[in-house]
This record gives structure tokens, sequence and C-alpha cells, in this order.
């Protein structure tokens, strides 16, 4: 079992890390200002569900394999890359969609948000890695079972990026609430968020190995 202190501190180093910019927290953004607050909690909960994926890789072991097979790692970051390009192609449609004279921007289905966030997530080796090197500094093996404490680690660290991201969630689709009024705002909103992903997607590619 962790320690109180151990948790603590823990907990406040995953809410400041869930605060830096990336890829996760830009989607978040992105999303809920574009299809309102909701939207970007289901975003966020496939994000954890994918979390929930790395910790039990990590837990496992399996995350080692990224970290030590050059084959795993690249075809992982290509389909990441892949997927993220594929969506900054979505954004762009979305903008031409949102165009004057052709209605609204489609909403996208709940389980469709979900499942962009989980995939998102699990396609990205860099947070294998991150949780395979972030993990291990807080556990001891005095306290018991390293497999458990890796456990709950990652459930600290998927509740900390729940409060993180919802919250970022809820302020980005009050502000898309408001800007959703302007088409040409939403179409701009669509171009930029197609401009991040794509950034994003580049910058996943020509990740490597640390």
């Amino acid at each position: 079992m962790l320690g109180p202190d151990t948790a603590g501190v823990f907990f406040l180093a995953s809410v400041l890390l869930g605060l830096a910019p990336g890829p996760d927290n830009l989607y978040v953004l992105t999303q809920s200002a574009i299809h309102g607050h909701r939207a970007g909690l289901l975003v966020v909960l496939g994000l954890c569900t994918g979390l929930l994926v790395h910790t039990a890789a990590v837990a496992l072991g399996v995350a080692a394999l990224f970290h030590t097979s050059a084959l795993a790692f690249n075809l992982l970051k290509w389909l990441g890359g892949a997927y993220l390009l594929y969506l900054a192609w979505q954004a762009f449609r979305a903008s031409s969609a949102a165009a004057p004279g052709r209605g609204r921007v489609p909403r996208l289905g709940p389980a469709r948000l979900y499942r962009r966030g989980v995939l998102m997530n699990v396609t990205n080796p860099k947070v294998s890695l991150f949780f395979l090197a972030f993990l291990p500094q807080f556990t001891d093996p005095a306290l018991g079972s390293l497999v458990l404490q890796t456990v709950q680690l990652g459930g600290l660290f998927i509740v900390a990026t729940l409060l993180v991201f919802g919250g970022i969630s809820l302020l980005a689709g009050t502000l898309g609430d408001w800007l959703g009024r302007s088409p040409r705002a939403m179409r701009m909103m669509n171009r930029a968020t197609g401009v991040i992903l794509a950034l994003l997607a580049l910058r996943l590619l020509v990740e490597e190995r640390s």
C-alpha cells in the first residue's frame, strides 16, 4: 500500500502534469469548444480508459517492450500519428461543412467521441514510456507488492486527469457555446483544431525512444 505522503506528492505532480500543454488536453480543449462540454467529458473518459491500459501495461511489464523494441515502438507511433492526421482531416472537413449555406457542424455521437479518446491515448507509445519512467519512482518494495502500488498510482493519475481535464472541458465548453453563435468563429475553431492535430501528429512521428 502507498503511504499518504507518497500518494499526496504523486497526486500533486499528476495535477501539474495534467495542466502542462500536451496532445490530450489540447484535444479535450478543442473538442469541448466545438462540440460542447459534454463532448469534451466523453473524450476525457476515453482518454482515462486509455490510461487504464497503460497502467496495466506498466504493472505487467508490457510497456518495457516499447522501451526495448524499436519495431514495437515505431509501429504504435505510426499508428498514432496516422490517427491524429485522420482527426485533423476530419476537423478540416467539419470546417468546410460549417461554411455559409451548409448548416451547422455535424455533432459527433457519444460512442465516437469516447472511442476517439481511447484511441488517441492508447496509440501514443510515449504515454507507456512515461508511465514506465514515472510510476516506479513512487513505489517502494518495503511497502508490499509493486504491482499493487503501480495500479494505485495509475488510479491516482487517472483521478487527477479527470479533475484537470474535466475542468478544461467545462471552461472550453462555455467558451464554445458563446463562439458557436458565429459560423465564422466555428470555422476558425475547426481549422485551428485541424492545424493543432496535424502538428501533434508530426511531433509524434518524429519522436524517438528515450
